[in-house]
């Protein structure tokens, strides 16, 4: 039995319990004393939210190894987790029903816009066009016929208002005699008669007028139905044939010769690679970060790279996941890219100062914050909080201190705000 190992792994273990278990015998040991309260005439500093009490004279201070560091402005992005989505992508369905005579187009070929898909046995549909255009002629000769007695309606309008005006002239001279004396009664009443004969003549050929018009108008209505029953006929022939309504690739087969096309029926599915999106969903956190026309970066599931732009940021939120959704439109031309595929987006936002540090200076304070131990200008350890950016192969990006700031590098969990430090640079200098 190895005993070496053995021995190695009870030692890290009283380590580990002494750091964390014994956290303040162990920092009062390195510090020879636990600081007194404060006495009378001693001050608090205020650091943060909670006053530190002031450090007394003479008090031990703890060695630590602190790093110079200066805020630089790096560039900061906001990552997603997405996939790839067609540009485009329509179910190309029929429009009337009958039996495909087309040669089928099998799926993933390439096809251009306006390319005969699907293409339906015309049967009947040419002789109901036939039958629609006799019809229409047909109304269409009807219009002169009704036109021309509109004329000679008008014409018997006026020679009836002709005779009623020369009647009631008549009629009323024969009354002006007939009551001076000079005239016969006979003669007035005859002239009387005259004139309502006269009224009646007008009355009909006003009448004849307006069944003229109403011939012409319905001659022209019945040229607008037959026209219409044109066009309807027209447009089932046009709907025999289905053509691609863009370029793209075919999903899905045509439908196959000789099978019955039902009315809604599917003829195939086209999609659009070119450009594609990548969609993704930005965290309300984060989503003021991002910017449409802002450049953008995807790595597929394939370890392909790609690069494009944001088209798209909506301005609702997902009601479950509390997300926006966003779209990178990409080119791919080569079609290289699929529809569906897993892509880690990279989004450019606008630059932050942040520092560089090793990720072993990050500590946690009593409640749990992510933060690192500085030096201030007394030389007391104090904790600043911290937000962590991103990392990289130097170490981590943290915004959240000042443009200088001198951070314990080592020794930082063997001391507490307030903890008077001796601090060492040495080659850890930045």
């Amino acid at each position: 039995m190895r005993l070496f190992p053995i021995l190695t792994a009870l030692l890290v273990s009283a380590v580990l319990y002494a750091v964390v278990m014994e956290r303040e015998r162990l920092v009062g040991f390195a510090e020879g004393f636990r600081p007194p309260a404060e006495a009378p005439g001693e001050t608090a500093l205020d650091v943060g939210d909670e006053p530190i009490e002031a450090v007394p004279a003479g008090a031990e201070r703890v060695s630590v190894v602190v790093r110079r560091s200066v805020a630089e402005e790096v560039d900061s992005a906001v990552l997603l987790r997405g996939r790839t989505e067609a540009a485009r992508q329509v179910e190309v369905r029929a429009e009337t029903s009958g039996l495909i005579t087309s040669q089928p187009i099998r799926a993933g070929a390439f096809v251009e816009e306006g390319q005969l898909l699907c293409e339906i046995a015309p049967g009947a549909r040419a002789a109901a066009l036939a039958e629609a255009e006799a019809r229409l002629l047909e109304a269409q000769a009807r219009l002169p016929e009704a036109e021309a007695q509109l004329p000679a309606a008008r014409a018997r309008q006026s020679e009836a208002e002709a005779m009623l005006a020369a009647a009631r002239i008549d009629s009323n001279a024969a009354t002006r005699l007939s009551e001076s004396g000079f005239g016969s009664e006979t003669r007035a009443a005859s002239a009387s008669a005259t004139v309502s004969a006269a009224e009646a003549a007008l009355e009909g050929a006003v009448a004849g007028i307006q069944t003229a018009q109403a011939a012409v108008q319905s001659a022209q209505s019945g040229i607008r139905a037959a026209e219409a029953a044109v066009l309807r006929a027209e447009q089932e022939i046009s709907n025999l044939q289905i053509f691609a309504p863009f370029e793209g690739l075919l999903e899905s087969d045509t439908a196959e010769l000789g099978s019955l096309m039902q009315l809604g029926a599917l003829c195939a599915t086209v999609i659009q690679l070119d450009p594609i999106k990548l969609v993704g969903f930005v965290p309300e956190a984060e989503v003021a970060r991002v910017r449409v026309g802002a450049p953008a970066a995807a790595r597929l599931a394939s370890g392909a790279q790609v690069q494009g732009e944001v088209t798209f940021l909506s301005r609702s939120a997902d009601p479950q996941t509390r997300t926006f959704r966003v779209e990178v439109t990409v080119p791919n031309s080569n079609l290289a890219i699929s529809d569906g595929q897993t892509a880690d987006i990279i989004i450019a936002s606008e630059g932050l100062m942040a520092h560089l540090l090793p990720s072993s200076a990050l500590t946690l304070n009593d409640d749990g914050v992510l933060g690192l131990r500085i030096v201030d200008e007394e030389q007391i350890a104090r904790f600043a909080p911290v937000t962590f950016l991103r990392d990289n192969a130097q170490g981590v990006l943290l915004s959240g201190l000042p443009e200088r700031a001198e951070v314990i590098v080592v020794g930082q969990e063997f001391v507490t705000d307030g903890t008077p430090v001796e601090p060492h640079y040495g080659d850890m200098t930045q």
